[in-house]
């Protein structure tokens, strides 16, 4: 069969890697389109491996976006995510992804989409999946973006040059509304109980929900809560039974797959990293589990952590309840400390997210052309 080849790059950007496209290298936003980036990330595989592709086989690893200069007002870039599910032939363009934000104004520059002096710089970056834009501010050096630097990702290892992304009005990102459901708690029913959660759509759309309410700690492991199909199957039922409250879906079976991503939210307790690391109570002000595309994420979609520092602002939410309301949240994953930070103005009509950032690191991995089977 023959091989297409195709330019693009792989980079990591946090906790996630993934393909990198220029617009103009691919053919239109078609069923065309998403067979090719599934056939480039080996999906689908039923082995859950995609050894036959430059996937990784865990939802952080099976990734795409497509970058292009904008002729937006005021905008330098422009780029569409997506997420590849890895069993199943399903691309799915429903959310954005926090870390992989911060790796496309590196790959704009290798890719020559835009060009900047070197220093500190500020660009200007559309994300078209949730319409909503963000001010990335970076290091450049010798014409491309540094990636030598003092910061720490948990989860990543080494340091790197820090990227800060500065999500701006990050509330209502896909429901158009910072508390779809009309408050900061809201009772969602499965298998005839109802369950207390909070959601949130900053940058993403959250259920976030006390471990206590689910029967856990909040402090297992990944490993240990994939393990659980019986609080997978009420996980996904109430992440469901959310995207219906949201206004996701109108029947908890159509609701997207990488929205809204669900959440087990626990007050700070001293904890063991996967990497053996002891993590004190002291080290941060609420613990989280965040469960993306039916998988325990090894740390935290960055998106994810700034709908957490929104929901942190939020009295009464389950957030605020386990950490206290505070600009700066400090979230303990299964790999470590994250720090995101917030502003939420309490207007006359509600709260309002005017802003959400958090800082994050990327290296380009690879550089090239990527093959696809010619169907």
């Amino acid at each position: 069969m023959a091989q297409r080849w195709i330019d693009a790059a792989f980079l990591r950007g946090g906790t996630s890697k993934g393909l990198f496209f220029r617009e103009g290298d691919l053919p239109p936003a078609s069923p065309e389109r998403d067979a090719l980036f599934l056939r480039a990330l080996g999906s689908p595989d039923p082995f859950g491996r995609q050894l036959d592709g430059m996937g990784g086989g865990l939802s952080s690893l099976s990734k795409i976006v497509v970058v292009r200069a904008s002729d937006r007002p005021g905008v330098d870039l422009e780029y569409t995510f997506g997420q590849a599910a890895i069993r199943e032939p399903v691309m799915d363009y429903s959310g954005n992804c926090g870390n992989l934000s911060a790796a496309v104004v590196p790959f704009a520059l290798g890719a020559g989409l835009i060009a900047l002096d070197d220093g500190a710089r500020t660009v200007a970056v559309h994300n078209t999946n949730t319409d909503k834009s963000i001010r990335v501010r970076l290091a450049v050096e010798d014409g491309a973006a540094a990636t030598e630097g003092p910061l720490a990702i948990p989860g990543v290892a080494g340091t790197g040059a820090p990227i800060e992304l500065e999500y701006l009005e990050p509330g209502g990102a896909r429901t158009g509304a910072l508390l779809p459901a009309g408050d900061v708690r809201t009772a969602l029913r499965h298998d005839g109980r109802e369950y207390a959660a909070s959601l949130v759509d900053a940058a993403t759309p959250m259920v976030l929900v006390e471990a206590r309410e689910l029967g856990v700690t909040g402090m297992e492991s990944p490993d240990e809560l994939d393990a659980d199909t019986g609080l997978q199957s009420l996980l996904d039922g109430l992440r469901r039974a959310g995207a219906v409250a949201m206004g996701l879906a109108d029947r908890p079976e159509e609701a997207p797959l990488a929205v809204p991503k669900i959440a087990v939210v626990a007050g700070p307790r001293a904890a063991r990293t996967i990497d053996g690391a002891e993590l004190p109570a002291d080290a941060a002000d609420v613990v989280l589990r965040v469960i993306s595309m039916g998988q325990t994420h090894r740390a935290i979609p960055g998106t994810a952590a700034l709908a957490v520092a929104v929901a942190a602002r939020l009295p009464g939410s389950v957030v605020a309840e386990a950490a206290g309301a505070g600009g700066d949240v400090r979230i303990a994953t299964p790999s470590g400390v994250v720090t995101a930070r917030a502003v939420v103005a309490l207007r006359p009509g509600g709260p309002h997210a005017v802003s959400a950032s958090l800082l994050r690191t990327a290296r380009p991995l690879m550089r090239g052309q990527v093959a696809v089977p010619d169907v």
